[in-house]
């Protein structure tokens, strides 16, 4: 229930709401997925695994947000975007997959390790990449099938949050 409040403090906020369903934004952010998979590729070969790990979470979230343009939803928070894959498109394991790259991210983007010590190693960061292009070829999969129903399905199911 508390996450279903959130969603609607955000639909309060205007941070949340009902747009024009756009195949041109939605392939937009697929390019813009496929640029930070290639981002954090060069940074896991240059051996900055933190930078690695956020880029392919941003990999995960741009996918998401092709999903949701794809539908007529606009998210302005990264919370809330990883939430609506769960309690409105009922994703449970892309749900976790993505929540735990949001962690990740903010781990290692926010906070110092301690001095001498990696706040991600090579093998999780090479692990993290591949999860995250695998996210990514799940999903555009999943959203290239949907149909114009489904989407009216989804937008009426937004509105009840």
């Amino acid at each position: 229930m508390k996450k279903l409040s959130f969603l609607a403090k955000l639909k309060k906020e205007k941070k949340l709401k009902l747009v024009e369903p756009s195949e041109e934004i939605a392939k937009s952010y697929l390019i813009k997925s496929e640029k930070c998979i290639q981002v954090a590729k060069l940074a896991y070969e240059a051996g900055i695994y933190e930078n690695a790990v956020s880029e392919a979470y941003y990999s995960i979230y741009n996918t998401v947000m092709t999903l949701f343009f794809k539908c007529g939803i606009k998210c302005e928070n990264h919370s809330g975007s990883v939430l609506l894959i769960k309690e409105l498109f009922q994703f449970q394991k892309l749900y976790s997959i993505f929540s735990e790259f949001k962690k990740d991210r903010i781990d290692n983007q926010y906070y110092m390790p301690v001095i001498d010590t990696e706040p991600i190693d090579k093998e999780k960061c090479n692990e993290r990449i591949k999860t995250a292009q695998r996210f990514s070829i799940e999903l555009r999969s999943y959203a290239n099938k949907i149909t114009t129903q489904y989407i009216k399905n989804i937008r009426e199911q937004f509105k009840k949050i």
